[in-house]
């Protein structure tokens, strides 16, 4: 695999742990080159075992996976790029028989493309702690989910993290679209790109992206990944995003 989607994996890894010290029920735990987050929101994806090379240590992931299990039900486990049948088994024995494919792109900054309407820009800010909890309805609404099911992931001190952003975008004093960016050292990573049904298709996903994306610049960043939806991709692309990996998620099924 490229040096490229190493770096930008070992910062993926490094945000989910910085996101699991700060959230209100996170715990973090590594055995060998597998590392344990768990958010205790009810998404199996935000409560993982994960590789963090390419060569998986299936006993540390045994291990891991072991914890995880006994204190959710709601969990998955990542492996970069294709998972082999030993991975396979494992992940069936721990009872996770769904498995699907997850796109990870990545981008040197400077080859980023930046072209948001500036009027849909105009509708995005950065928000702190003291609206996680608007914050989090609107990611519930955006991405269609059930009431309750990101928990207090964005709560206490999270959206006041000096390398977590949060951002809103608001029309008519509805808030209809979320984005988080995460920083690690010369890394941004993009998260919670979403956008409520009734406003898709304007421009403000961009909107959103591209606020994460400035404001890393800013910070330094000299390159940026994400992890993407079918539906988000060509989006992503067009920002100037490439594959680089292809990670196998087992999940429950």
């Amino acid at each position: 695999m490229s040096s490229t989607a190493d770096r930008m994996a070992a910062a993926y890894t490094d945000a989910i742990e910085l996101l699991c010290r700060v959230t209100p029920k996170g715990w973090y735990a590594e055995r060998g080159t597998a590392r344990a987050a768990l958010t205790r929101a009810g998404i199996p994806t935000l409560n993982g075992v994960f590789e963090t090379t390419t060569e998986p240590d299936l006993g540390a992931l045994d291990e891991l996976a072991t914890e995880v299990r006994r204190q959710t039900p709601h969990w998955s486990i990542m492996i970069r790029g294709a998972a082999g049948d030993e991975v396979a088994d494992l992940a069936a024995r721990h009872g996770l028989r769904g498995r699907s494919e997850l796109p990870f792109l990545a981008c040197a900054t400077a080859d980023l493309v930046f072209r948001a309407d500036p009027a849909r820009q105009t509708l995005v800010r950065r928000i702190d702690a003291a609206e996680n909890e608007r914050y989090t309805d609107a990611l519930t609404r955006s991405f269609e989910a059930p009431d309750g099911v990101f928990g207090s992931l964005m709560g206490g001190a999270v959206l006041d993290a000096d390398a977590i952003s949060g951002y809103l975008a608001e029309e008519s004093g509805a808030a209809i679209g979320t984005a988080l960016g995460m920083r690690t050292p010369g890394v941004v990573g993009v998260f919670n790109i979403a956008v409520a049904p009734s406003a898709r298709g304007r421009g403000l996903g961009r909107a959103l992206t591209e606020a994460v994306l400035r404001d890393g610049v800013a910070a330094g960043a000299d390159a940026a990944y994400l992890h993407s939806s079918a539906m988000g991709r060509a989006l992503y692309e067009s920002l100037g995003f490439a594959l680089v990996e292809t990670w196998t998620v087992f999940q429950p099924s």
